[in-house]
């Protein structure tokens, strides 16, 4: 700010502010990851685990997604005397995996965010 001239705000008071919000947020994350490791899916998972899975599920998506797309690419070449470029995955082999594994992330994560909706997090 410029000389002589006052804050619209204490920086202060927004500091001490912004210090006692994150130690909220962290009281209110570590009731979060108790009550996730205390309830289960219907077959006996942990919250805790179950968003552990459905976070490696989108990953290995994500990663397949890479290659296909990386594979799919055509041929850049200009002329037939350039090197020419083949493909050593099989991409629809790939893409069925990465449909598999949507499935799989979005099947997970209903059954995560249904449970979601009628477990209540104390506030004690």
């Amino acid at each position: 700010m410029q000389e002589n001239e006052k804050p619209h705000e204490d920086p202060n008071v927004l500091l001490t502010e912004v210090m006692k919000l994150n130690d909220e947020l962290c009281s209110l994350i570590k009731k979060i990851n108790k009550k996730n490791n205390e309830v289960t899916l219907a077959n006996g998972q942990t919250i805790s685990d179950a968003i552990a899975e459905r976070a490696m599920l989108m990953k290995k998506r994500q990663t397949l997604n890479v290659i296909s797309m990386n594979a799919s690419q055509k041929d850049p070449r200009l002329t037939h005397a350039e090197i020419k470029m083949h493909t050593t995955v099989d991409i629809g082999a790939i893409q069925k995996e990465i449909d598999s594994l949507s499935q799989q992330f979005r099947n997970l994560d209903t059954q995560i965010q249904a449970l979601n909706w009628t477990v209540d997090l104390d506030f004690e």
